[in-house]
């Protein structure tokens, strides 16, 4: 790896990992770009499961005052211009986050090696974009058209019910690289009848968890890279910072545009970046 290598890796994990866009998708594809083909070397593997704890911690900083509250401190939400103020009744707690996260660690813990053998694969990683994209377009025209009665506007709002099923929804982006975590979850809880806002926002908490515990047993499992000094720590720092700064940055942006920004869009994106690469790259 060189320092252009981190910087751009770094640019792209912050700008893709909370985006309906798939961080890995574009992690994989990024990486054909630079020229590592399928032979991922180990450092470099490490170096991604190290930016993507960057972009984890800028998460975990828009969303301070409610992981407080969820844990029991009692402070009060004074994010301002992210979330809408909550509700008095503050129903959002450790049991939504546990149904929405519990189903998509499982199936990622049992279904890992299959995932690791296949799943990475340029093709199904392309095919996985396309369908993704669809399944959001859907989704957004249903929610559009009234169909879908609406049962939650704020995060607080969410059902233990509509939580489970966001959790099981995203089973389909656990196993299948390149579909996306957020995609899934924005569109699903759309889907539920939640707001896009507190779709987005459910989508971004329990993100936290969730790839907290990916990242750290990745991070287990890739430890002796960092016992053996295999990777050089100026491109960890590099690239850590680099994953934050963007993903923070990303994350700020797109919580007060969410509303003029519709998923199609994002659709759109991924059916245009699989068909570039699809006719230009692999070919």
């Amino acid at each position: 790896m060189d320092w252009f290598d981190s910087i751009i890796l770094g640019i792209v994990e912050g700008l893709t990992e909370f985006l309906p866009v798939s961080s890995t998708g574009h992690m994989i594809l990024t990486n054909k770009l630079l020229g590592y083909g399928d032979n991922i070397p180990e450092q470099l593997k490490t170096f991604e499961i190290v930016i993507q704890f960057a972009a984890i911690l800028a998460i975990a900083i828009v969303y301070r005052d409610k992981i407080f509250q969820v844990l029991g401190f009692g402070r009060k939400e004074t994010v301002k211009g992210l979330s809408v103020d909550a509700l008095p009744t503050r129903r959002l707690n450790l049991i939504h986050v546990l149904l929405g996260i519990v189903p998509p660690l499982v199936a990622a813990f049992l279904f890992r090696d299959y995932i690791k053998g296949g799943g990475f694969n340029y093709v199904p990683v392309l095919w996985a974009l396309v369908v993704g994209g669809i399944y959001m377009w859907i989704s957004e025209v249903l929610y559009d058209s009234g169909k879908i009665k609406r049962t939650a506007e704020t995060m607080d709002d969410i059902t233990y019910k509509q939580a489970l099923i966001i959790g099981f929804i995203q089973c389909v982006s656990a196993l299948w690289p390149g579909f996306s975590r957020s995609g899934s979850t924005i569109a699903g809880g759309m889907l539920t009848g939640l707001s896009y806002r507190a779709s987005a926002d459910f989508s971004f908490f329990i993100a936290i968890p969730i790839m907290t515990a990916a990242t750290g047993y990745e991070l287990l499992t890739n430890i002796d890279q960092f016992r053996s000094g295999a990777i050089d720590v100026g491109f960890l720092v590099t690239g850590f910072i680099v994953s934050f700064v963007v993903a923070w940055i990303v994350v700020v942006a797109f919580l007060k545009v969410l509303q003029k920004v519709k998923l199609k869009y994002f659709a759109w994106y991924r059916f245009a970046l699989a068909a570039i690469f699809y006719l230009f790259i692999l070919r």
